[in-house]
Parts: structure tokens; sequence; C-alpha cells
């Protein structure tokens, strides 16, 4: 990396470098409360008395959420151990049956799937990550048998199900997905962005100019996942004061999360870094310029991963105090200690 001395006001460039700090701080202490299958903790809750303890989970990303962790079949009363089940026959409204004796746990597990939805509406969850393949907590392709026994992989779990349709605003995934570098990053973005919207109504009545200044943190985000939603939220925000405070956030929250559910991908991580830099551009000798035009480049060209052009780019917007992109939620979507940009 080129150095050099910049004539900028110091107070300026404290200011700056002090906001990250405090932001690196603010997500630490942020804490998103996940719920979580309770087997993917090492709880021996399984069928077969075992787990499926994730190290990810347990290990890394621990220290930075809070987990409430739930087992559907055993919560239900179906004991451990216990006999193994699976779903069958209509894929949207399928049966949870024992494997060997055909006991039919349907009614039993969505009874329960309905009481336990509506006693976590006051738990304040920002995200959900379930077992996958579970007949109860699988989101995706789960198997359902037919009357002759033949899986086909179009089902959700019972109780994955109910909570999905419970909160629709939501995050959920599950664990064999957050292997893939992309979707774990996704994911825990997503998780930290709900917590953040839902701090706007913590401690005091929504207003206008929070909304409106939240989202103006939020837009280089927004833009590496949906050109569209980014541009018809700033249309609703551009309309702000035609609407209540709480009609504007019931609009907005939705398309928000919608827009956070698009892959981030490279092409649109390219498109931001090239408005970020934008900002200083002037402001950087040739030789930097073209140090930076080619660290995007190579990050462009699957050389590099995300996090070397965006710690270049932190650094001139920290050395050259730039407020506008300090507070932009893009350069820090998460904490720095879980690496999620090392891989993408």
């Amino acid at each position: 990396m080129t150095t050099r001395l910049i004539t900028i006001d110091d107070a300026q460039a404290r200011n700056a470098s002090r906001k990250e700090e405090l932001t690196a701080t603010h997500l630490r202490d942020l804490k998103p409360r996940l719920g979580i299958s309770q087997c993917l903790l090492g709880d021996t809750v399984r069928y077969d008395g075992g787990h499926k303890r994730d190290v990810f989970l347990t290990d890394v990303l621990a220290p930075f959420v809070e987990w409430l962790p739930v087992c559907p079949e055993v919560e239900a009363g179906l004991g451990t151990p216990r006999e193994a089940m699976h779903l069958a026959g209509d894929p949207d409204a399928p049966q949870l049956l024992t494997i060997h004796t055909h006991i039919d746990h349907t009614t039993a597990l969505r009874a329960f799937s309905q009481h336990r939805v509506q006693e976590l509406q006051v738990s304040d969850l920002d995200g959900y990550i379930f077992k996958k393949s579970s007949p109860s907590c699988g989101v995706y392709r789960v198997k359902v048998y037919t009357e002759k026994g033949q899986p086909s992989k179009q089902g959700t779990g019972i109780f994955s199900s109910a909570f999905q349709q419970a909160f629709p605003l939501i995050p959920v995934e599950e664990e064999g997905r957050l292997s893939d570098a992309p979707i774990r990053e996704n994911f825990i973005e997503r998780i930290f962005c709900y917590r953040r919207w839902k701090t706007l109504f913590e401690h005091h009545r929504i207003s206008r100019g929070a909304i409106v200044q939240f989202h103006t943190r939020h837009k280089y985000l927004l833009l590496t996942h949906s050109q569209s939603h980014y541009h018809e939220l700033g249309r609703l925000i551009a309309k702000a004061g035609q609407y209540t405070p709480g009609d504007l956030a019931s609009r907005y929250g939705p398309l928000f999360m919608d827009a956070l559910k698009i892959k981030a991908t490279v092409r649109k991580h390219v498109n931001v870094l090239q408005h970020l830099a934008g900002h200083f551009k002037n402001q950087l000798s040739p030789v930097e310029r073209a140090e930076l035009k080619e660290t995007i480049q190579d990050y462009h060209q699957h050389l590099t991963p995300l996090a070397v052009p965006l710690t270049l780019i932190k650094h001139y917007v920290r050395i050259l105090a730039v407020p506008y992109l300090v507070d932009q939620v893009y350069l820090n979507p998460h904490p720095k200690e879980l690496m999620l940009r090392n891989h993408v």
C-alpha cells in the first residue's frame, strides 16, 4: 500500500477513526437474538439420542449472538430417543409419520408449532437457524415420501413452516447452507440489519427522520443486493413527509428486508466499490488511484476476496475523513472478527 502525508484537518481524521471504533464496538454489543435447532448446539435431543453440534455456530458465531434453542419434537413430548420420522403425502400439507410403525404425529406437532410460534412473538428474534433435512425443522428440499415409499425433495418441516408463516420478515437459514461462504455472509448481514432496524423502535417513538437516516446509512449495502429495491426505497424516502412515521415504517421495513434476500454478486460489489472510490478519487495521488483501481479489478477477476479492496477503501475513508462514507453500514455490516468478507 502506498503511503504519504495528506493535508487534512486532524480533528476530522481523529473523529472519523473514532466513529469507526464506535461502529465496531456497537456491532459487538448489538448481539442479534437467534432461534436455533437445539441439536446444533450440541444438546443430545436427536431421535437417536445424539446431536449435530455445528462448530461454526458454537465456536465462531456464538460470541456475537444470543441463542434461543428449540427442539420441536422433544418439546412436543415425543421423547429422546424416539423412533425416526419422516414426512409423507402431500408436500404442501404433509403428515409426520414414524418410519417403521407408521404412527401419525402430525396433529401433535402442528398444535405444538402453533403454540410455540405464539410464544416466540415476545422473544424478540432477529433470525433463526434450522436443522437441514429435518421433518420438523428443515427449510429447503425436505424429503416427502409417497404412498409407494418414493421420496421427493419438495417439502418443508412442520415447525419451520409455521415459523416462517408467523414471522415473514425474520431471516431464516439451515446450518448446512451456512457452509457456503456467500450464503453465510448474506444471512449474518441480514440478522444484523434486522437488529439495527428494530433498535429504531426500542427507546423512543419512531420518527421519519430516524427512518431517513437509517436508509441513508444503508444505501450502498442495498445497492449490492438490488438496484430496483434501492430505487424503490429511495422513492419512498423521498416522499416520507406524505406518511405518518408508523405508516412509513410499515412500508419501508418489509421492502428493506426483501431487498437483502437478493443475492449480492461480485459485479454488484464492484459497482459499489467504484462508487465509494469516487467520493475521494480527487484527493488521491495518481499512484494511489491506480493502486485502488487495480485492487478493485483484482477482486472483480476473483484474484482477491472482497476484504482486500474494502480494507484499502476503509483506510482512505478514515485518513481522508469522509463523514458520509464513515457512516455507511456497507463498510462494517457485521463484526470484523467473523472475517466473513475474507471468503466472498
